[in-house]
């Protein structure tokens, strides 16, 4: 079993394969340029250094969202090129499930904020079952910082924040917490794809995947330009990068 796993979701750019038993490769980066002029260049790097032939591949994994609106499509364009042009199918890994991958076996609640602008955050909350099985306890949102810390302090259980939301709403958590609140690190605070990767695996075993005309990303609400439209068209009387 060997998987391709890409992750363009949010300022980082990451390629890993994934092979059932170890992590053969990851190459992260998070600087200046666009993921368009990144992304598959450190694909080809990876799959020359490991000598590996595309057509060896099972599958091609992608986080699939919430996050930068053009982040993922350049991610979801870049995954199913490649799936398309292997005829391998796409496992589509929810952004915020990975990201709380990230802290594997944490035995709080594990809370991604990415920063969605407006003073919200692209959310859930997670933790670990008994046998280290990922739980979902609030499906991934968008919705007002504020609220998710409220819910959060109404919770009273002790909480592991991650994710490009730490350093906007971090003063804000500190002063506002009523909860033992501790921040990831910065090596595990941001998108791996890693750790897309790792959950794919699990997520093929399964039988979750698509093929690559059917993937889509999940971007959680309008863009920033779709929204300025409708207030233009709204405000006329008539009928940049964002988030997801």
């Amino acid at each position: 079993m060997k998987i391709l796993a890409i992750d363009s979701s949010g300022l980082v750019a990451g390629a890993a394969v994934m092979e059932e038993d170890r992590m053969t490769a990851e190459y992260t980066v998070n600087f200046k340029k666009t993921h368009s002029q990144t992304l598959m260049s450190m694909v080809d790097t990876i799959m020359k250094r490991l000598e590996l032939d595309p057509k060896e591949l099972d599958a091609v994994a992608v986080s699939s969202g919430p996050g930068s609106f053009t982040g993922l499509r350049i991610g979801a364009a870049s995954a199913k090129g490649l799936a398309m042009a292997l005829d391998k199918p796409v496992i589509s890994v929810p952004t915020l499930e990975a990201l709380a991958y990230n802290l594997f076996g944490f035995r709080g609640l594990v809370v991604p904020i990415m920063d969605a602008r407006r003073e919200q955050v692209y959310t859930g909350i997670f933790e670990y079952g008994p046998e280290n099985e990922l739980v979902t306890i609030m499906e991934g949102r968008a919705m007002a910082f504020s609220e998710l810390l409220e819910k959060l302090n109404d919770m009273g259980r002790e909480v592991c924040f991650l994710g490009d939301g730490v350093p906007v709403f971090r003063e804000y958590i500190e002063e506002n917490a009523e909860i033992k609140v501790t921040f990831a690190p910065n090596h595990l605070s941001h998108q791996r794809a890693g750790s897309v990767g790792a959950l794919a695996l699990r997520y093929y075993k399964e039988g979750n995947y698509c093929t690559a005309a059917e993937m889509r990303p999940v971007y959680l609400r309008k863009s920033q330009a779709e929204r300025e439209r409708e207030k233009s068209l709204e405000g006329s009387g008539g009928s940049g990068d964002t988030k997801a």
